[in-house]
């Protein structure tokens, strides 16, 4: 090695001279592993002959995946097998038949995003680091913002709904005693959040992570479509407030995760200006549908909030993660909560408007550029395509609905933006008697456990509120068609049928 290089110089037994990495094996092998990725995912998204699933059992799966790490490199040929492994092994979220979640499919635009900026590898914090991304998340937050209903706001993108939830909780608290900031928790009153019960469980765990307590989240009762009850808010309050407590939040839910229920955020806005609390509305799963003109009216009120949640790698399919926080307060409410200043990353003498500075109002310092993907979706797609999904989503949910009423072996729980539905059999047994409860309550799970292990399809399942296990259909994915609708109907069926 030394005679190969010329002038060598040594530090510590190390040469430094030329790079350590050879470029030229390493672009060979990102192209092949992007031919991989090419034929084996994106090729195959659409298509329904293939499995959603290989199903291994844990073990099974360790020693096919070879997860050992070594002294010295696996060979490229090794790895790109790997690469191969990896895909076959993975659950398929793009295809036409996974239900499972509450994202779903494949979008072109947003994937060329994702490639785009994990080339790249920016940090957005500075405009200094990420110039284009930058503008890309203030133009996106803008428009979003303006779907809700503000005249200004501002907002941020970060990991997921549930940090979301933490921001606004935490804004809030600061917004009711700036002082907390400083001083912490010492010397402040017992502060209460108040939530429905069907509720994200992200609240209990900011309540614990803020240090507010699980305790100090009351529960509001929801009615039979698990809506929260206004009045029994109000009860709530003035319970807390005859306690001694302090009030601060209320959080409000667009699309609940279970039932997928929106609360009557009129009402709701009504008791928070009444008491002076905030109103965050946690709208991840259900605030895409104020981009569809027909279905904006689920979430009337939403412009009175004053923070919302918002997910458009759910609905709308921009590609985990892809989540904002939006606060109609435009004073830097969010800069002079989180602010730290800190001087080696957001100094004040720079040669350009450091306004555009914005990490300092973000509890990150390292951040994604999450909103270029969703950005580059929506130059493609333009608005109205972003309208066409949530209304053929929504259209194809509506068509389940009328299909599970036809068959005999099904029972719809709920009819809601998703469809809830079990055997019709198990039903009449539980109520028949108890002593068939437990037994109906495995139906589900077998028939999950089924699917998983034939690679058909995926569809969570869950009880609910003294209820045997259902199953809960999400609708989401452009892919997705009526003939998966049958499908999915069938299939139970068939994987059902000695049960």
């Amino acid at each position: 090695m030394l005679q190969k290089k010329k002038n060598a110089v040594l530090v510590d037994g190390v040469i430094l001279n030329g790079p350590i990495m050879d470029s030229k094996a390493g672009e060979k092998f990102v192209e092949e592993a992007c031919k991989i990725i090419m034929e084996e995912v994106i090729q195959k998204a659409d298509d329904v002959t293939e499995k959603v699933c290989e199903w291994q059992a844990p073990e099974t799966l360790k020693q096919i995946l070879d997860l050992e790490m070594r002294d010295t490199g696996e060979s490229h040929q090794k790895l790109l097998q790997l690469c191969r492994d990896v895909i076959q092994y993975s659950v398929k979220t793009s295809h036409p038949r996974f239900f499972n979640q509450l994202y779903a499919g494949i979008d072109y635009y947003s994937l060329v995003a994702r490639f785009i900026t994990e080339a790249l590898n920016p940090s957005v914090y500075t405009y200094e680091v990420s110039p284009v991304f930058l503008l890309v998340e203030e133009a996106v937050i803008k428009k979003m913002i303006e779907f809700i209903g503000w005249e200004e706001g501002d907002g941020i993108f970060n990991p997921g709904g549930s940090v979301s939830n933490m921001y606004a909780m935490n804004l809030a608290r600061y917004k009711f005693c700036p002082e907390i900031k400083e001083k912490g928790l010492s010397g402040l009153p017992r502060l209460v959040l108040f939530t429905s019960e069907e509720c994200h469980y992200s609240m209990k765990k900011a309540a614990s992570f803020l240090g507010i307590g699980t305790e100090n989240v009351y529960f509001i009762k929801t009615d039979e479509r698990g809506k929260m009850i206004p009045e029994e808010l109000e009860k709530q309050v003035q319970r807390a407030r005859k306690e001694g407590s302090a009030p601060f939040l209320v959080c409000a839910t667009a699309g609940t995760t279970v039932l997928g229920a929106f609360d009557p955020l009129d009402k709701i806005a009504d008791i928070c200006e009444k008491h002076g609390l905030w109103l965050h509305v946690d709208a991840s799963w259900g605030g895409s549908a104020l981009i569809s003109r027909k279905h904006c009216r689920l979430l009337h009120g939403i412009h009175r909030a004053d923070s919302v949640a918002w997910n458009p790698h759910k609905m709308l399919l921009a590609g985990i993660q892809c989540c904002a926080l939006l606060v109609k307060d435009n004073s830097g409410l969010l800069k002079k909560c989180y602010s730290a200043k800190a001087a080696y990353l957001f100094q004040q003498d720079k040669f350009y408007d450091v306004s555009y500075d914005t990490g300092d109002k973000s509890i990150q310092c390292s951040r994604r550029p999450d909103a270029f993907k969703f950005w580059l979706m929506w130059k493609a797609l333009g608005t109205t395509g972003l309208e066409e999904r949530v209304n053929r989503a929504l259209a194809l949910a509506r068509y389940l609905v009328e299909e599970i009423k036809k068959r005999e072996g099904f029972q719809l729980l709920l009819e809601s933006h998703k469809i809830q539905f079990l055997p019709k059999s198990a039903v009449f047994l539980c109520v028949k008697s108890t002593s068939f409860f437990c037994l109906y309550f495995q139906v589900a799970p077998i028939i999950k456990e089924r699917m998983m292990k034939k690679g058909s399809m995926m569809l969570g399942y869950q009880p609910h509120q003294g209820k045997v296990n259902f199953f809960r259909q999400v609708v989401i994915s452009p892919h997705v068609s009526r003939e998966d609708m049958d499908f999915l109907l069938d299939e139970i069926e068939l994987l059902a049928k000695d049960l």
